[in-house]
């Protein structure tokens, strides 16, 4: 049976002692599942993202009600090294990788100082099965690395810290749908060989709702629809407003913020 690995229960996010950035979410995430958020910019998913990842103190904000339960203890506005000692590891939105380090020196960069050198051989022989690319490049400049190429590597370099639950800020962001889709593969991959549960985050719903086993829809803070994701594939509001398909002759994409009246199902709060 699968249990819990991290559970999220009605959390306040607030930024500097009076703006709510995030309020009264919930969320779980199995162990061995990929599970994603999703919303618009802006609906708060990076905020709490940072909140169970511990990086809400470099932003001056602080869960101010509720619990994060990883592995059943507590971790709410712990420290992120802590966080990640503890097995949750952060594949940030932006400055994935050290751009003056080689391929090589930015995976070992992460790792445990109490790491001996033959587990970080074996670390690494695991990241380059999954990305092979890498090992061809082990010399080259994180700099002049591509867009997907540098995604590859922040990956492989949290893999490095042997994470439980890998959290990844938006995986497609300003790469071709063809390199996501690969690095989508690769995540699924890594679920299955490693049994490591995946948080995504994600503004593209058609990309995370490939690959999640279960998803959370965000707006303004707040989680307003969850399901799996036949659910979520199949509910007419996600499919309209987040998948682009209108239903109309032209079949225009449109977004919610486009619409004039948009009535959510009362389904959406069941």
């Amino acid at each position: 049976m699968t249990g819990t690995l991290l559970q999220v229960e009605k959390i306040e996010v607030v930024y500097k002692r009076v703006i709510t950035a995030v309020q009264g979410v919930t969320l779980a995430v199995p162990e061995r599942q990929i599970v994603a958020l999703l919303g618009t910019n802006g609906a708060g998913k990076t905020t709490t993202l940072r909140a169970i990842s511990g990086f809400l103190g470099i932003d001056d904000a602080r869960v101010t009600e509720g619990r994060i339960a990883f592995q059943g203890e507590a971790v709410e506005n712990r420290p992120p090294h802590e966080i990640a000692g503890r097995g949750v590891v952060l594949v940030p939105e932006r400055e994935k990788v050290f751009p003056n380090l080689t391929v090589a020196e930015n995976l070992i960069a992460p790792v445990p100082r109490a790491a001996s050198k033959a587990e970080q051989r074996r670390q690494e022989e695991i990241v380059f099965h999954f990305f092979p690319r890498l090992a061809e490049l082990r010399a080259r400049i994180g700099g002049l690395l591509s867009g997907g190429e540098r995604q590859m590597l922040a990956i492989a370099a949290a893999l490095m810290c042997r994470p439980q639950l890998l959290l990844i800020d938006e995986l497609s962001l300003g790469l071709a749908p063809v390199v996501v889709g690969d690095l989508a593969r690769r995540l699924i991959a890594i679920r299955d060989e490693l049994g490591i549960a995946i948080l995504l985050v994600e503004q593209s719903a058609a990309t995370a709702l490939e690959i999640a086993d279960y998803a959370y829809v965000m707006e303004n803070g707040r989680v307003v629809l969850d399901g799996d994701r036949a659910r979520l594939k199949g509910h007419q509001d996600v499919q309209e407003f987040y998948l682009g398909q209108s239903g109309g002759t032209g079949g225009e994409r449109r977004s919610y913020r486009d619409v004039k009246q948009y009535r959510r199902s009362r389904r959406w709060y069941g």
